[in-house]
C-alpha cells in the first residue's frame, strides 16, 4: 500500500491533571475524518510517544484504531536506537500491527550516531522483523545523524516491497530532491516532513507531507498538498514558523488550546507554550482566518 497525500502527525491531548484525554482525542480524530485527511501516524514525535508508558501506548493506539475503524490508514511510530529492541517489539506488535496499521514509521537511530552502513543495516533489519511496511523517517536535527539520499535508494531498491517510503525532514531541499529524482519511476513515495516546504517539494515531485500543522488545520494542509501554491505557503510561513518556535509539539498543543480543540498539556521534559508564544498563535490564526479562508 502506498502512503500518499496528507499525513497527520497526531497529537495526544492530556487533561490538565496530565493524563491521557480520550475524549478530546476522539474529537480530534472525528476532525481529521472531516477533513478528508489521507492518513493518520500515530504515537510519533509529535504524539509524544517516548513520554508515555508502554499501557499508555497501547491505550491511544487501541482508541485510535478502533474510533477510526478502517475508515483511512493509519501509520505506527515504532522506532529507537537499538536494533533488538526494535524487532522484538514488533514481533511483540505483529498481530495489532497485521489488522490495523498500514505502515510503521521508523526513525533513525538516535544518539548513536551510526555510519552510513549501520542506517542501511538497522533498516534492513526492521524491514525484515516488520509486519507491515516501513516509512524511513529521516530526522537529523532530533537524531544527530543524516540518512544520505544514496542509503534511502538502497534500502529502497533492496527491500521494494517492505521499505515504502521515507519522511524526509533534514530541510535540505536539494537532497530531498536527490531522492525524487533517484525514486523515480519506482512505487517508493517521498513525504515531506517538513509543514514550510510543503508546496515547494509537492511541486518538486513529493508525493505528500506528514504535517504537524493539521492537528489545527487541516482543511488548510489538505489543500496545500493537494493543490500545491506558493502563495497559500507564504500565507501560513509566519504561523508554522511560530508553532515550533519553542518546540514540537509544544506550539502545536498551544495552537490547539487556542482554538478550544484540547488543552496545551505537554509531558516534562518539555513544558507549555510562553504566553507570549500563545498571544502571537492566536493573533496570526486571526490573522489567516480574515485573509485566506474564504
Amino acid at each position: 500500500m502506498n502512503i500518499q497525500g496528507l499525513g497527520t502527525a497526531l497529537v495526544t491531548p492530556f487533561t490538565s491533571q496530565g493524563k491521557i484525554d480520550i475524549e478530546s482525542l476522539r474529537r480530534l480524530l472525528d476532525g481529521q475524518l472531516a477533513a478528508k485527511t489521507d492518513f493518520l501516524v500515530v504515537l510519533g514525535t509529535t504524539g509524544e510517544a517516548v513520554t508515555m508508558t508502554p499501557r499508555e501506548q497501547q491505550l491511544v493506539r487501541k482508541t485510535i484504531a478502533k474510533h477510526i475503524a478502517g475508515r483511512i490508514p493509519l501509520v505506527l511510530g515504532v522506532g529507537g536506537n537499538c536494533t533488538q529492541e526494535v524487532c522484538e517489539r514488533l514481533g511483540m506488535l505483529r498481530e495489532e500491527l497485521k489488522r490495523d496499521y498500514a505502515a510503521i514509521l521508523s526513525v533513525c537511530p538516535y544518539y548513536n550516531k551510526p555510519q552510513q552502513e549501520g542506517l542501511y543495516r538497522h533498516f534492513a533489519a526492521i524491514a525484515e522483523a516488520s509486519p507491515v511496511p516501513v516509512i524511513l523517517y529521516n530526522v537529523p536535527g532530533r537524531t544527530g545523524v543524516n540518512m544520505l539520499p544514496e542509503t534511502v535508494l538502497r534500502l529502497a531498491a533492496d527491500f521494494p516491497h517492505k521499505i515504502i517510503g521515507v519522511k524526509e525532514a533534514s530541510g535540505n531541499m536539494e537532497q530531498i530532491k536527490a531522492i525524487i529524482s533517484g525514486a523515480r519511476g519506482s512505487s517508493f513515495v517521498v513525504l515531506s516532513g517538513d509543514d514550510g516546504l510543503t508546496a515547494p517539494l509537492m511541486l518538486a515531485g513529493a508525493h505528500g507531507l506528514i504535517s504537524v500543522l493539521s492537528n489545527a488545520l487541516p482543511e488548510a494542509a489538505m489543500q496545500l498538498v493537494h493543490q500545491p501554491s506558493l502563495t497559500q505557503q507564504q500565507a501560513l510561513d509566519e504561523l508554522i514558523r511560530s508553532l515550533f518556535a519553542e518546540g514540537n509539539p509544544t506550539g502545536i498543543k498551544a495552537l490547539l488550546a487556542v482554538q478550544g480543540k484540547t488543552t496545551d498539556q505537554v509531558r516534562l521534559p518539555l513544558v507549555p507554550a510562553s504566553d507570549g508564544l500563545k498571544n502571537e498563535l492566536r493573533k496570526q490564526l486571526q490573522a489567516y482566518e480574515d485573509s485566506y479562508i474564504r
